[in-house]
C-alpha cells in the first residue's frame, strides 16, 4: 500500500488526507497543535465557542464531494445552515446594504444608490458568471506545473481581460462608489487587494449567488471535526500535537518526516499544507529548501488580521450573522495597509455574529462576536502588538458602539485578542501573513506555489498558498488538485475499497492529550 504523509491539519490538509485516504493510500496527518484545524482552529472560553479563522462557507457542493468519494453524506458529520442576507454592508453616514441572492431585494437596494447601477449589476453578474466557468469550474482544481499550462490558460484570461483589479472592472459596470465596494470587497477575504487582485476573482459573486453563502452549525471548527471524523472512519491516522521538524530526503526524494518529539515516519510521498515559506525554509532537509526561500522571500505576502473574539451579555436579534463595517476611506485604507505598512486610525471591520444563527455558541442570555481589522503584515508594519493590541482594540469597541452597540464595552464578559505575531507562532506564518501569497495576477496559477515541487518529485504541497488560493473553496480546491497529481503519479486510477466501521485512528504527540473522532 502507497503511504502518504500530510504536514498540516487544515481544511486544505484535511481535505486531501479525505481523498488520499478514499483512495486507498495509506494516510498520516501530522499537526502540530492540539487539534486540527489550522486557521480554522477555536477557542472555547467562559462558555463561548469562538471561531479562529474562517467564518464565510461557500459552495458547499466542494464540501459534499469528499464524502461522496467513500458513499457518504455530508449531513452525516455536518450540520450546514444557510445565511441571509450574506453580509450586511454599512458606511459611517448610516446607510446599509443587504447583499444576498433575492434578485428583487437587490435590484431595490441598487436603483436606491443609483437607478442606472440596476442594468449594470445584471451586466457584471454576466461577467463574474464567465469567469467563474473559467477561472474555477474549469481550472480551479488544476494544477499549474509549467508555463505550458499557463499558455493554454492565456486566452480565457486576455479575454476576460484579467490584468484589471477587481475594482476597476466593478466600476466599469456601475457608477455607485458605495455598490463598487459593496462588489469589491470580496477579495480582503481571501487576502486579496480589491485595488489589485485580478478581476478573475470577481468569480466569488457567481459562487455566492449560485451555491449560497453557509454557517456549520456549532462554527467552522464543527466543519474541521467533521472533516477529521470522516478522515478517522476511512481509517486514516491523525497525529496531534506533535510538529513536523524535518522532511527528510534521500538524494532528490522525501522519504518521511521526523517531528520534534523525535517521532520518525517513512513515506513514499509527502504533502505539505503548512506555510510555503515554512515548509521550504524550516523543514525541508535539502538544499532546495534555502533556495526557494530566498525567491519566496521576494514575493509579495498577504496582510495580516487583528481579530477581537467578544463574549457579550445580552442579545442582538436586530445584528445580521455577517457585517461589513465600512470606514469612511476605501482606497487610502487598502494603500496603508497593504502599500505603506501603516495601522490607520481609521479602519474597516468584519463583523461576525454566529450566534444570530446558533445560540448553541454562547451561554444563555448572552452573545458571540469577532470583529476584525485587517493590518500590515510584519515584514510591512514591525509593530509591538502588546502595546498596539490593546489599543487597536479599543477603538474598535468604540467603533462597534457608535454604530450598533452603545454600551457594548460594559456587556463585554470575556475577550480573546489574536495578533500578527500569533498567527507567526501558532501557525508558523511567514511575516504573520493570514492568507499566505497575495492573489495578484502574477501570483496566481502557475506563477503561485505549485502543488508538487518542480525538483523533488514525491514532494507536494496543498492549501492557500498553492493554486488556487486562499478560502475554503480555493484549499479544497487546491486538496482535489493535488490529489490528482498523486494518483496520477502513483498510478492509483480507482478508489480502493473502504471500510466504514474502521476503527478511529487519531493519536497525540508526547504532550498532549488524545481525541477523539468528533473532537474539534
Amino acid at each position: 500500500m502507497t503511504r502518504a504523509i500530510v504536514i498540516g491539519a487544515g481544511i486544505g490538509g484535511l481535505a486531501l488526507a479525505i481523498r488520499l485516504q478514499s483512495a486507498g493510500l495509506d494516510t498520516l496527518l501530522v499537526e502540530a497543535r492540539d487539534r486540527p484545524g489550522g486557521r480554522a482552529y477555536v477557542f472555547e472560553k467562559d462558555g463561548f465557542t469562538f471561531d479562529a479563522g474562517p467564518t464565510v462557507i461557500t459552495d458547499p457542493a466542494c464540501l459534499a464531494e469528499l464524502w461522496e468519494l467513500s458513499g457518504q453524506r455530508l449531513e452525516r458529520d455536518v450540520d450546514l445552515v444557510p445565511v441571509s442576507p450574506f453580509y450586511r454592508l454599512s458606511w459611517p453616514d448610516g446607510s446599509t446594504f443587504d447583499y444576498g441572492n433575492d434578485k428583487g431585494a437587490l435590484a431595490r437596494q441598487i436603483a436606491a444608490l443609483d437607478p442606472a447601477d440596476v442594468a449594470g449589476y445584471e451586466r457584471f453578474l454576466g461577467y463574474a458568471a464567465s469567469v467563474y466557468e473559467e477561472g474555477y469550474v474549469k481550472l480551479g482544481a488544476v494544477p499549474f506545473l509549467d508555463f505550458r499550462s499557463m499558455l493554454k490558460a492565456a486566452p480565457a484570461l486576455l479575454r476576460h481581460r484579467a490584468w484589471r483589479s477587481v475594482y476597476n472592472t466593478v466600476a466599469s459596470y456601475v457608477r455607485s462608489e458605495k455598490l463598487r465596494e459593496a462588489l469589491s470587497f470580496h477579495t480582503l477575504l481571501v487576502g486579496g487587494n480589491p485595488m489589485a487582485t485580478s478581476s478573475i476573482y470577481a468569480l466569488i459573486h457567481k459562487l455566492e449567488q449560485d451555491g449560497g453563502v453557509w454557517y456549520a452549525r456549532g462554527g467552522t471548527n464543527q466543519l474541521v471535526a467533521g472533516m477529521a471524523a470522516l478522515f478517522a472512519r476511512l481509517g486514516g491516522t491523525l497525529r496531534l500535537g506533535d510538529p513536523v521538524a524535518r522532511i527528510e530526503t534521500e538524494g532528490d526524494r522525501v522519504t518521511g518526516v521526523v517531528t520534534r518529539s523525535g517521532f520518525t515516519a517513512r513515506a513514499d510521498l509527502v504533502v505539505s499544507n503548512a506555510d510555503l515559506m515554512h515548509s521550504y525554509r524550516d523543514l525541508l532537509a535539502h538544499p532546495r529548501g534555502k533556495g526557494e526561500a530566498k525567491r519566496l522571500a521576494r514575493k509579495s505576502w498577504s496582510p495580516s488580521l487583528f481579530v477581537l473574539h467578544l463574549g457579550v451579555r445580552g442579545a442582538f436579534p436586530d445584528i445580521p450573522h455577517h457585517m461589513i463595517l465600512f470606514g469612511p476611506r476605501y482606497r487610502g485604507l487598502l494603500d496603508d495597509i497593504y502599500r505603506n505598512g501603516t495601522l490607520a486610525e481609521d479602519f474597516s471591520l468584519y463583523l461576525h455574529h454566529p450566534s444570530a444563527s446558533d445560540p448553541g455558541v454562547a451561554p444563555a442570555g448572552h452573545s458571540s462576536f469577532y470583529a476584525l481589522a485587517p493590518v500590515p503584515h510584519r515584514g510591512h508594519a514591525p509593530l509591538d502588538w502588546k502595546v498596539e493590541g490593546p489599543k487597536l482594540a479599543k477603538r474598535m469597541i468604540a467603533e462597534i458602539e457608535r454604530r450598533l452597540i452603545p454600551d457594548l464595552g460594559e456587556r463585554i464578559v470575556t475577550q480573546i485578542q489574536y495578533a500578527p505575531p500569533d498567527f507567526e507562532r501558532d501557525l508558523a506564518a511567514h511575516l504573520g501573513s493570514a492568507f499566505s501569497l497575495t492573489p495578484t495576477l502574477l501570483q496566481s496559477a502557475y506563477f503561485r506555489g505549485h502543488n508538487r515541487d518542480a525538483r523533488i518529485e514525491n514532494l507536494y504541497f496543498t492549501g492557500a498558498g498553492t493554486h488556487p488560493g486562499a478560502g475554503i473553496p480555493g484549499v479544497v480546491a487546491s486538496a482535489k488538485a493535488t490529489a490528482s497529481l498523486i494518483l496520477g503519479d502513483f498510478g492509483i486510477r480507482t478508489a480502493a475499497a473502504r471500510d466504514p466501521g474502521a476503527r478511529d485512528r487519531i493519536v497525540s504527540g508526547p504532550n498532549e492529550a488524545a481525541g477523539d473522532a468528533s473532537s474539534s
